[in-house]
């Protein structure tokens, strides 16, 4: 697989060493974030994947404000990305927006996508000095034109969520989305709602949105595929943390973590040989009590004692410098590291 090269731009969006816990009634917090780092620039469309249970949606909303962090920080576009208020959001956050796995839940039935948009519409010129009035023709003209940007057909201002088709919801969804003139789009798991083909044009809007506007995308998912024909760079999660991480071409030509390989192998090809995909054994440990070493050692079929006692770090992986300092790849995988390549920061 092959995605357009990464943008080299400094970052957009930057998360440092994230913790993110949740409190549980007579235990120990539940950590479902447990110190993760990493960037996005301005235009990239970075994949974010693994199983149910990693730490992916988590990710998303502590990277919009709706999961506070315990520790480590965020920023977007300079500015620090803390817990939304109940009444209101930073204004300076307007350009970072979200898309939900559920248009049915993101979106209020009692209210005509119109009238929600142009609610967009208004915050985000009050944030700029500019007052509207409720029923102001411009944001209406602006809600009306962020709907056909998406696809939706002339009217579609006028209508309720549930007068249209799943795949049409989310699109409404993400024309609220475009309504803020967003600089980056969170996106966790869009398309898993919908049938095959709203999947397929969803997952094409989203890229096509970001090709043609330099719009950065956090793209959330458990489907690999997607993942491979949308992204230019993956995130591997696993119970908390990045296990790896690379361009889209790194990562299903050449992975490094025997957890990236097993997703891999999970995922049907059509090539026509009848080859079935290899299910991933084991279950996903609670986040609350992980495994000592690394996380994945319980399940891991090439796992040597000291994966058992010592929790490896992002290093780059051997052979996959790219020009410059930085590797193309990092993997958090004591084996994987055997060559012992030089220590890379990350975040």
């Amino acid at each position: 697989m092959t995605a357009n090269a990464a943008p080299t731009a400094a970052p957009l969006l930057r998360v440092d060493d994230v913790v993110v816990e949740y409190p549980r009634k007579g235990h120990d917090p539940m950590r479902a974030l447990a110190g993760v780092s990493m960037e996005v620039a301005p235009g990239e469309i970075v994949g974010i994947v693994g199983e149910s249970g990693c730490g992916k949606s988590t990710l998303a909303r502590a990277i919009t404000g709706l999961a506070p962090a315990h520790s480590g920080s965020i920023t977007f576009d300079g500015a620090t990305v803390s817990a939304v208020g109940r009444r209101r959001r930073d204004p300076a956050l307007l350009p970072l927006q979200m898309v939900f796995q559920d248009p049915n839940a993101s979106l209020n039935p009692r209210r005509t996508v119109g009238a929600q948009i142009e609610e967009v519409v208004v915050a985000r010129d009050r944030a700029n000095g500019v007052r509207r009035g409720r029923r102001d023709p411009e944001a209406a003209r602006e809600a009306a034109e962020a709907l056909r940007r998406v696809g939706l057909p002339d009217g579609s201002a006028r209508k309720y969520p549930h007068e249209f088709s799943g795949g049409q919801r989310q699109r409404a969804a993400i024309a609220r989305a475009l309504a803020s003139r967003p600089r980056m789009i969170v996106a966790d798991e869009p398309v898993s709602a919908l049938d095959a083909s709203a999947q397929a044009a969803v997952a094409n809007l989203l890229r096509d949105l970001s090709r043609q506007e330099g719009i950065a995308l956090a793209f959330i998912s458990h489907d690999l595929a997607v993942v491979g024909a949308l992204a230019d760079r993956v995130v591997v999660m696993y119970l908390g943390r990045i296990v790896e991480t690379g361009t889209v071409d790194q990562i299903f030509n050449a992975p490094q973590h025997p957890y990236t390989k097993a997703l891999l192998a999970a995922v049907p090809v059509p090539d026509g040989t009848g080859a079935r995909p290899q299910a991933l054994t084991g279950e996903v440990p609670d986040p609350g009590s992980p495994p000592p070493g690394c996380r994945f050692h319980p399940r891991c079929p090439l796992a040597v004692d000291r994966c058992r006692t010592d929790e490896p770090v992002l290093l780059g992986a051997p052979g996959t410098t790219a020009g410059g300092d930085q590797p193309v790849s990092l993997v958090a995988c004591w084996v994987a590291q055997r060559h012992e390549p030089a220590v890379v920061p990350v975040g």
